[in-house]
């Protein structure tokens, strides 16, 4: 059984992730593509450094081929955001990225974009499961890779450079030569090494590498920039002498970030710096959006602007999606992932760092600094994040009591309400928030609680963890 969650179709390897399941995807879109008459442009694909990523990306490229659907392939592993970029610069109607994002390295995945460089929305990806399902995934006819070449229906590309040039013409780029910035980088094992230093190195920054090589297993860590896997990024940036550590997930689409005196930025607060710099030191105006499970600190910034903060359910096509609405100016989620007004629809870290990096470069501050300056200004508010594991028969209950008989614990902070767009989020008077909900990647239950002070947003966790029994 193919099903997209918030980030595509992911499957452990050998298990769900399997050649024959890629195909039927794959030719599931092809038959939608037909049906909506959207064939003559053809179809870009990218793939990761995730095992079996480049086979996989031959694999569906056949199908399309044989379906006489021009495929481009990026002949080298990518970040996903380049594919995002691609499509939209050269207006395809779809684009297909070989990634499981973040995930476990026994996972593997398929990211559908859709025209304008966007995540494939529930609806498309619930049309491509419909024609799935009229596929004989035992019947797929065959074709040859190398005569899908040949007969020109696969072309291989590598437009890596038009993506940086994009960036590179984005950014304040004599800003960052003349600050002369030491800056760290960590890969994570994954794809945005190239693109990162050549644009660094284009910049005159002094570049410390870690993790560049390739490996399929990501060190035997999860690919995913957080505080207890950039140990090492925050001992090269003290020991560099480093302004900024710059970490990517295992496709580059999510950003971690080390500051100046080695300590780890949350995603939230990333997303509240660049969201504070774009206003108050570049002078753009508009508003800000977020997913139900990022900071509210967005929230106070807005305000303290004049500006409004929209919420949306978790799935970067929402907030694509409310950007658009709203001429939004920058929008992002807790997990880092974050898009600017005027770039691709989709996230990007790589575009994320750079953004940062101007940020020091232009306002001859410390991140340190500056994230201070912003806590004077709008006042502070502490996270408590957990994720838990559960059997098949635990989801069930707890999508029960949570969803459908809609309780909650008995709470020591008045409600100000309650909301089930997306799990089970309580909204407290004092301004603060907790949210129970399933995520869309992974097996995991997710507690978020957001209040003024970090023991509160302990205990509340505390009191769910009892109130589920987990």
């Amino acid at each position: 059984m193919i099903k997209f969650g918030t980030g595509g179709w992911r499957a452990v390897i050998g298990d769900g992730f399997t050649k024959q399941n890629i195909q039927t995807l794959a030719y599931g879109l092809a038959l939608k593509m037909q049906h909506e008459g959207k064939t003559d442009k053809g179809i870009v694909l990218g793939y990761d450094r995730r095992f079996l990523s480049k086979e996989a990306m031959q694999w569906a490229a056949v199908v399309f081929a044989r379906e006489k659907i021009r495929a481009f392939l990026i002949n080298k592993s990518s970040p996903t955001p380049l594919v995002m970029f691609y499509v939209k610069e050269h207006q395809f109607d779809y684009g297909m990225m070989i990634t499981a994002s973040h995930n476990p390295a026994v996972y593997n995945g398929i990211k559908v974009f859709t025209a304008g460089g966007r995540d494939a929305d529930e609806t498309q990806t619930g049309d491509i499961e419909r024609y799935i399902a009229q596929i004989d995934p035992e019947n797929l006819p065959e074709m040859d890779y190398g005569e899908a070449v040949e007969s020109g229906w696969i072309q291989e590309i590598y437009p890596l450079n038009e993506y940086l040039d994009n960036i590179i013409a984005s950014v304040d780029m004599k800003a960052i030569r003349d600050a002369g910035l030491r800056i760290a980088l960590d890969p994570m094992y994954g794809v945005s090494e190239t693109s990162l230093k050549t644009i660094l190195l284009t910049a005159r920054c002094e570049v410390f590498t870690i993790h560049e090589r390739h490996d399929t297993l990501f060190g035997g860590k999860l690919p995913s920039p957080s505080a207890s896997t950039l140990r090492a990024l925050q001992n090269s940036v003290i020991d560099q002498g480093c302004d900024i550590g710059i970490a990517t997930d295992g496709d580059a689409d999510r950003i971690g970030i080390i500051d100046d005196k080695g300590n780890f930025l949350h995603p939230n607060d990333i997303l509240v710096l660049l969201y504070y710099y774009l206003v108050k030191y570049k002078g753009q105006k508009g508003p800000v959006v977020r997913n139900i499970a990022t900071t509210h600190m967005l929230d106070k910034v807005a305000a303290a602007f004049g500006e409004t903060c929209y919420e949306v359910p978790v799935g970067f096509k929402h907030i694509s999606a409310k950007m658009r609405e709203t001429d939004a100016i920058i929008g992002g989620e807790s997990s880092g992932g974050l898009t600017v007004k005027g770039h691709i629809s989709g996230k990007d870290g790589i575009y994320a760092a750079l953004l940062l990096v101007e940020m020091i470069a232009l306002t001859g501050k410390k991140l340190s600094d500056i994230m201070e300056e912003i806590r004077r200004e709008c006042g502070a508010i502490y996270m408590e994040e957990r994720d838990y594991k559960f059997s098949p028969k635990k989801k069930e209950q707890m999508q029960a009591l949570l969803m459908e008989e809609k309780r909650i614990p008995e709470l020591p902070f008045e409600i100000e309400r309650i909301s089930y767009m997306d799990g089970s989020k309580v909204y407290f008077k004092n301004g603060g928030w907790v949210i129970a909900r399933f995520s869309g990647t992974e097996p995991l239950l997710r507690i978020f609680c957001e209040m003024p002070k970090m023991e509160d947003a302990k205990d509340i966790c505390g009191i769910y963890e009892r109130f589920l029994d987990l």
